[in-house]
C-alpha cells in the first residue's frame, strides 16, 4: 500500500484547527548509493509515477549525464491541463472536457484555446466571460471570499532546505499582471493557485524549461507541481551521494502552505477542504480525516 498523507482536520470557532502527518520519506538515496551514474539516472524517473521526467531531468544534470530524450514540457503541460479539464471541473460540479487536440505540441494555438482568444488583460472581466477555461476558475472563485484559504509565504529561494517557502507554479508566475489582480483581489488563495496553473501553463506554451545548477551544486528543475531540486556526487563511477526536496516536502513543512490554507479555511467551508486540497496537489495520495470539534 502506498504511504498517504494523513490530514486531520476539527473545528476552532470560525476556522479549521490542522493536523499533518507526512508520509515516511522513501528511501531514495539508500537505494541509488553505489550504483553507476547512468543507472541512477534511469531509475528516479522509474520510482515515481508523477513528475518523472522532471526527477530524471535533474539526476542526469547534476551526474553529469546527456539530458535524454524524455519531453519534460510535455509532462507539465499534461499535468496542468488534467487539472484545467478533469480535476476542477469535476470538483465543482462542472463537466470534464477532453484535453484540447494537439496539447502535447503547445504554442500559440494551444494558448488560445485555453484563453478562448487572445491573452485577457482584466481578470474579473475574463472569469465572467465564459471563455476558455474562465468557467471552471469562475467556479472556484465563487467558492471562496477573499483571504479564505490564503498562504502568503516567502518566494523559493533555497530550494533545498526543507522551509515554508512558496514552491508551486503559482510562485513561478507570481509576477504576471493576471497573478497580480487575483492576488490584490482574493489573496493568494484558491483562485490565485488555480490561476497559476494556467498562466504557468500558457507560458510553457511557448518556452521549453531547462535545469539551472546552483552555486551549491544542486540542480533545479521546471516541475508540473514546482520546482524539484537535486544534488549527486559521484566517485569512481558510483554515486556517493544524492539528495533530493521536492515541491511536496515544502507543501507540507511545518508552516508550509498546506497546513496554512487548511487554517485559513472557515469551519462552515470545511466541505471544500477536498478542493483546496486537490488545488495544492500534493505528489502522494492523501486520508484526510474530520476530528470532534476543540
Amino acid at each position: 500500500m502506498t504511504p498517504a498523507l494523513g490530514i486531520t482536520l476539527w473545528r476552532e470557532g470560525a476556522r479549521l484547527g490542522v493536523a499533518i502527518m507526512p508520509p515516511p520519506a522513501p528511501p531514495v538515496t539508500a537505494m541509488m548509493l553505489g550504483r553507476a551514474p547512468e543507472v541512477v539516472a534511469e531509475l528516479m524517473p522509474r520510482l515515481f509515477n508523477l513528475c518523472g521526467v522532471a526527477q530524471g531531468q535533474a539526476a542526469r544534470a547534476a551526474l553529469g549525464l546527456p539530458p535524454g530524450t524524455a519531453d519534460l514540457r510535455q509532462e507539465i503541460l499534461r499535468d496542468h491541463l488534467a487539472k484545467l479539464c478533469l480535476h476542477w471541473p469535476r470538483l465543482t460540479g462542472l463537466a470534464p472536457q477532453a484535453l484540447p487536440q494537439g496539447w502535447a505540441e503547445g504554442g500559440a494555438a494551444l494558448t488560445e484555446r485555453l484563453w478562448g482568444g487572445s491573452r485577457p488583460a482584466h481578470l474579473a472581466r475574463w472569469l465572467a466571460s465564459g471563455a476558455g477555461m474562465a468557467p471552471v476558475l469562475e467556479a472556484i472563485a465563487t467558492r471562496f471570499a477573499p483571504g479564505e484559504a490564503c498562504a502568503d509565504l516567502p518566494p523559493l529561494t533555497d530550494p533545498m532546505a526543507l522551509t515554508a517557502q512558496e514552491n508551486s507554479p503559482a510562485g513561478r508566475v507570481a509576477e504576471d499582471p493576471l497573478m497580480r489582480q487575483a492576488e490584490a483581489v482574493f489573496g493568494r488563495g484558491p483562485l490565485w493557485r488555480a490561476l497559476g496553473r494556467l498562466v504557468d501553463l500558457t507560458t510553457l506554451c511557448e518556452a521549453r524549461p531547462e535545469p539551472v545548477r546552483r552555486a551549491d551544486g544542486s540542480v533545479c528543475v521546471t516541475a508540473a507541481r514546482g520546482t524539484y531540486a537535486l544534488r549527486a556526487r559521484a566517485e569512481g563511477g558510483r554515486v556517493t551521494a544524492l539528495e533530493r526536496v521536492t515541491p511536496t516536502d515544502h507543501l507540507v513543512a511545518p508552516g508550509g502552505v498546506l497546513e496554512m490554507t487548511l487554517a485559513a479555511l472557515p469551519a462552515e467551508k470545511l466541505a471544500l477542504a477536498d478542493l483546496v486540497v486537490d488545488i495544492l496537489d500534493p505528489c502522494v495520495p492523501v486520508l484526510m480525516t474530520e476530528a470532534a470539534d476543540a
